[in-house]
């Protein structure tokens, strides 16, 4: 025993130092600890604090994981939230569950998430934990799995967020009460039970498109073979193709040859053309390649290799066998329009048309000899559709029955002019235009053209001669009825004789009516001329007749140029001679007598002095009655020189007629009157 009184003073005084800093510890305690520690007597007491804070040799984390062994079991394996994050982090507990802030005081909160890097618990991302949540599990709130997540205290041994794991039968019931051998997320996803996702099932058959809507129970039944109660046991089955669970709508010929050119089963042909993907049989992506459209008996080859399935296949038929009746490659009219609307219902379309185009059509010129009408000269250049015309609006083209006369396609480019001779005509093949015309051209006649049987007008003398031109104008263009020769009436007027076409050179003065409408039967022109020449009179000319001026004497012996004096050309009558000057002597014939016989308006009447036809030098002039100085017995023995002498009247010397001196001293006088003898 130490008897040394300053140990025991030493002793004394640790102790009471000890006992003071006790005191004082317990008086500085940071506060009340929460619910969940406080109802925890251990950590309730005085001198309890080294049960968390791990007292002189222990940590604080120690402490903690010692009554939360799950959490360190998480860290050390890496699982969970505290097995995610920084192990740091994990181990320093206060950091983020700090405690001493009263009985309410929740010690797992936002701060605590916010820590970890959770800024929003209500949106964790279990991806964190290894629980890739998705579809209807994102809809759930927290509590709807954790259900004390929310509670402000914790029962007895309650878990906020542990305690759970990822087995679906956690959570739900097993409605197949333990006899599926594969676990529930190799058929079922997390959006929906139904929408099933069989992991593996694509080794057989992957449940997209049409099957991904099935249930499992349609092709698994219950009391079946391939039960999914079965799945997993005894031995494996044989994979089933399409055929075992579908009927096949398709002719036994056509699955076949699929199922050569595809080197598969027939019941696994189906595969080729229908994907897996598909939602139906009609998907809209099914394609056939020209091959196997081959095997149906139907080769997709000109001009079906670029229709589309739909041209052919009417999607929207109701059944199968409607929309794929299963047609003859050379059955047209199973799937085109009958243009014809019947008119060769008894033939076949390749009869006239070839199997890889409709047009053009394989309707030959020689074939056209089978019909009414043999194509010929024009006609073998013509298109079919000139002749072949709708009968109706909107209606098909006439093939049978069509009218083959020259009229049904041609108008009357004569107006009419020939419609007298139809019923003389009409026996003629292909119309009474035949009678005449051939079909390499209109002009091209095939009997001479009877002009005065057809229009009552003979083409004689001169006329004979002329080009129909002469008469019939061509025009620059065909008219609407394809004619270039003119009408005569559209050229010259309506026909009314010989002016109808030739102008009249005599200008209406043998139309009057001192002159005779008739001559022999004969009118207008053809009274004194013929159609060989204007110059040919058969009748003669009675110049007396027709002009009013007799032609006797030396006019009678003078030719006709004499007065008429031929043109080097015609003038635009068609006149070669000229009109004479006038039917008086002073019209042809100078004066002599340099206008002393003028009267008013310079008329001059020879006639009254020169009435001999013969000769100018026969004179009747009567001195006594002509003239106003009557001739006296001495007078009347004189020579007319005597009195009439040659004077110069402008510029010509001419004898003296008019005006003269009627008074004895205009002519005598006593110097030089050669009347007066001289006296002896």
């Amino acid at each position: 025993m130490i008897r040394n009184p300053r140990f025991w003073i030493a002793i004394g005084s640790l102790a009471l130092v000890l006992g003071i800093a006790f005191s004082d510890f317990v008086r500085a305690s940071p506060g009340p600890l929460a619910t969940v520690h406080a109802r925890v007597s251990e950590l309730n007491g005085v001198g309890s604090c080294a049960e968390c804070h791990g007292g002189l040799f222990g940590s604080m984390t120690e402490s903690c994981l010692a009554c939360h062994d799950d959490i360190g079991q998480h860290i050390a394996t890496g699982r969970g939230l505290h097995g995610a994050i920084d192990k740091n982090l994990a181990n320093g507990c206060a950091r983020c569950h700090s405690d001493h802030h009263g009985n309410n005081f929740a010690m797992v909160n936002r701060q605590s998430f916010a820590a970890a890097g959770v800024p929003d618990p209500e949106k964790f991302d279990h991806g964190m934990i290894g629980f890739d949540m998705a579809g209807r599990h994102l809809e759930l709130a927290c509590v709807d799995c954790h259900t004390l997540a929310k509670a402000p205290v914790l029962p007895e041994g309650g878990k906020r967020y542990l305690g759970l794991n990822q087995d679906c039968a956690s959570c739900h019931e097993d409605p197949h009460d333990g006899q599926m051998t594969p676990n529930c997320v190799q058929c079922h996803s997390q959006t929906s039970w139904d929408a099933l996702d069989s992991e593996g099932h694509e080794e057989f058959l992957p449940l997209v498109g049409g099957h991904a809507e099935l249930s499992c129970r349609e092709c698994h039944a219950a009391d079946g073979a391939r039960a999914l109660e079965k799945i997993g046991h005894g031995p494996p089955r044989p994979p089933r193709d399409c055929a075992s669970c579908h009927e096949s709508p398709h002719a036994t010929a056509f699955v076949q040859g699929v199922a050569k050119l595809e080197k598969k089963t027939e019941g696994a042909s189906c595969a080729t053309c229908h994907l897996a993907d598909h939602e139906s049989f009609r998907e809209k992506e099914i394609e056939v390649t020209d091959a196997q459209h081959a095997a149906s008996g139907f080769a997709l080859e000109l001009p079906h290799h670029e229709v589309t399935c739909a041209e052919c296949h009417q999607p929207e038929l109701p059944t199968f066998e409607e929309r794929y009746p299963g047609r003859p490659s050379d059955d047209c009219a199973s799937c085109h329009q009958d243009v014809h609307e019947g008119q060769f219902k008894a033939l076949s379309c390749v009869t006239c048309h070839a199997r890889t185009h409709f047009e053009p059509h394989l309707f030959t010129v020689a074939r056209h000899e089978e019909t009414n009408l043999p194509l010929t000269g024009r006609h073998v250049e013509t298109n079919c559709n000139d002749c072949h015309k709708p009968r109706e609006t909107d209606g098909p083209r006439a093939f049978r029955g069509v009218d083959d006369t020259c009229a049904s396609c041609h108008r009357d480019a004569h107006r009419d002019a020939f419609a007298k001779f139809d019923e003389e005509l009409r026996e003629t093949e292909h119309g009474s235009c035949a009678a005449c015309h051939g079909t390499t051209s209109f002009r091209d006649l095939v009997t001479p053209f009877d002009h005065a049987k057809f229009t009552s007008f003979p083409l004689d003398g001169a006329h004979a001669q002329e080009t129909c031109e002469a008469c019939h104008k061509r025009g620059p263009e065909p008219d609407r009825n394809g004619r270039t020769f003119g009408f005569v009436e559209d050229n010259f007027g309506r026909h009314e004789g010989c002016q109808t076409c030739h102008a009249d050179p005599h200008r209406g003065e043998f139309d009057t009516k001192e002159h005779p409408r008739e001559v022999k039967g004969k009118t207008g022109c053809a009274r004194c001329h013929t159609t060989t020449s204007f110059r040919d009179f058969p009748e003669g000319f009675d110049h007396a007749k027709w002009t009013g001026f007799r032609l006797d004497g030396a006019h009678r012996q003078a030719s006709c140029s004499s007065c008429h004096t031929p043109m080097r050309e015609a003038d635009a009558r068609g006149r070669s001679w000229g009109r004479a000057a006038g039917n008086r002597c002073a019209d042809c014939h100078d004066d002599p007598h340099a206008g002393q016989f003028q009267r008013r308006r310079g008329k001059v009447n020879c006639e009254k002095c020169h009435d001999s036809a013969t000769s100018w030098g026969a004179i009747r002039f009567r001195h006594n009655l002509d003239s106003r100085f009557r001739l006296d017995e001495s007078h009347r023995k004189l020579d007319c020189s005597a009195c009439h002498k040659p004077e110069r009247i402008g510029k010509q010397t001419v004898i003296r007629y008019r005006p003269l001196g009627r008074k004895c001293a205009d002519c005598h006088s006593t110097r030089k009157n050669p009347l007066r003898r001289r006296a002896k």
